[in-house]
C-alpha cells in the first residue's frame, strides 16, 4: 500500500451544519489568534508606566496590587488591546468580503471608497455631540451610501478589473473634501478631535467602546461566516452559481452590507485604519496557499496585524526620543495606530507592485 496523504482540509458538522475548512487555513487561523493574544499579553506589560507580568495578573484577576497598575492594565492597556483584535479582525474581514466579491486585491475598503463613506456619517454625528452608538449607526450609513454610489458606478462595466478601483478612488477623493469642509464648520475642540479620529487611533478608547463593537460583531461574524461559504461558488460564476441554488444577485447584496457593516463599526471605533482590511486577507491567502481568501484568516491575521501595530504605536515615540527625534516631554505620549499602519501600507504596496513586476516579467 502506498504512503497515506494528509488531508488538505478538515470537516465538521453542528447538527444539520456543516463546515468544510481548509487544513493549513485552520492552521494559520489559530497561529494569528495566538500571536494576537501574545501581544495584547505583552502590550499589558509595557508603555509609560512598566507592569511586571505578576503584577499584570493581580491587577486583572483579583484588581489588588499597586492602584497606578490596576488602573493602567484594567482601564487603559486592557480595552485598547482588546479594541485593536476586534476591530482588526473586522477589517480583515471585511476586506475579504470585498476583494472576494470583485475578485480583486486591491478592492478593499479603504481603498474603493468605504472607509471614507463610514468616516464621513460618523464626523457628522461627532460635530452634532453623538455619542458612541450613533456614531457607530452614521458610520454604517456613510458606508453603505458610499458603497452604493460606488456599485452604481462600477456595475456598468463590471464590477472585476481596475474600473471599480478607479471610482473608488474617485469617491475617496470627494469625501475626503467634504470631510475637511465638515471640520471647518465644527467648533475648534470638535475638529480637533475629529482629526485625531480621522488618523486612525486606539488611544483613550474604554470599556464603552469594546462593548460597542462587541455587540455589533456577534451579529455580522456569524452572518457573514456563514454567507462566506456562497463566495467560493460565485468564484465559479454567475450561471454555475444559480445552477447549484445560489441566489447571485441577493447573496451579493448581502454580503455587501455585512462588508459595509463591518468597516462601519470598526471606523466608529477606531477611525478609518488603514492598510488592514487591504493586506490581511492577502497575506492569509498567500501563508495558508489555500485556493482563495477565507474570512476566518483574514479575520485572524487582521487580529494580529492591528494588534502587532498598536503596540509598536505605544513605544515608538519612547524610542524616538531616545534618538533626539522627538523632545523628552513627548516620549511618554503613544502614536496613533494609523500613522503606523499607514506606514507599513504603503511599504506593502511597494512590495506587492514589485512582486507584481517579478512575476509578469518572469
Amino acid at each position: 500500500m502506498g504512503a497515506r496523504v494528509p488531508a488538505r482540509s478538515v470537516s465538521a458538522r453542528v447538527g444539520r451544519w456543516s463546515l468544510r475548512v481548509h487544513r493549513r487555513t485552520a492552521l494559520l487561523s489559530a497561529s494569528a489568534l495566538l500571536a494576537a493574544g501574545a501581544l495584547l499579553a505583552v502590550s499589558l506589560c509595557t508603555g509609560s508606566y512598566p507592569v511586571a507580568p505578576s503584577a499584570v495578573l493581580r491587577a486583572l484577576f483579583h484588581g489588588t496590587g499597586d492602584r497606578l497598575a490596576v488602573h493602567f492594565v484594567n482601564q487603559e492597556r486592557l480595552p485598547q488591546a482588546l479594541l485593536a483584535i476586534l476591530v482588526g479582525g473586522a477589517l480583515g474581514m471585511s476586506g475579504a468580503v470585498f476583494q472576494n466579491l470583485s475578485r480583486n486585491p486591491l478592492a478593499s475598503p479603504d481603498v474603493i471608497g468605504f472607509n471614507s463613506g463610514a468616516a464621513t456619517g460618523a464626523i457628522l454625528v461627532l460635530v452634532l455631540g453623538g455619542g458612541a452608538a450613533p456614531v457607530a449607526v452614521g458610520a454604517i450609513g456613510g458606508g453603505l451610501v458610499a458603497a452604493t454610489v460606488v456599485f452604481l458606478l462600477a456595475n456598468s462595466g463590471g464590477l472585476h478589473g481596475v474600473r471599480l478601483i478607479l471610482i473608488g478612488l474617485g469617491v475617496t477623493a470627494m469625501l475626503g473634501s467634504v470631510n475637511s469642509y465638515l471640520l471647518t464648520r465644527s467648533s475648534l475642540h470638535d475638529a480637533q478631535n475629529a482629526h485625531i479620529w480621522l488618523i486612525g487611533t486606539l488611544n483613550g478608547r474604554s470599556w464603552g467602546a469594546v462593548q460597542t463593537i462587541a455587540v455589533a460583531l456577534a451579529v455580522l461574524l456569524p452572518a457573514t461566516l456563514l454567507l462566506g461559504r456562497q463566495l467560493r461558488i460565485l468564484e465559479m460564476g454567475d450561471e454555475l452559481a444559480q445552477g447549484l441554488g445560489v441566489r447571485v444577485n441577493l447573496t451579493r447584496i448581502a454580503l455587501t452590507v455585512l462588508g459595509v457593516g463591518l468597516c462601519g463599526v470598526a471606523v466608529a471605533s477606531a477611525g478609518p485604519v488603514p492598510f488592514i482590511a487591504l493586506a490581511a486577507p492577502q497575506i492569509a491567502l498567500m501563508l495558508s496557499r489555500s485556493p482563495g481568501v477565507s474570512m476566518l484568516s483574514a479575520g485572524a491575521m487582521g487580529a494580529a496585524l492591528l494588534s502587532g501595530a498598536h503596540l509598536f504605536s505605544g513605544q515608538a515615540m519612547g524610542w524616538f526620543a531616545a534618538i533626539g527625534l522627538v523632545g523628552e516631554q513627548q516620549q511618554d505620549s503613544q502614536l496613533p495606530v494609523g500613522v503606523t499602519t499607514a506606514v507599513l501600507g504603503g511599504a506593502y504596496l511597494a512590495w506587492a507592485l514589485f512582486r507584481r513586476r517579478r512575476s509578469t516579467q518572469g
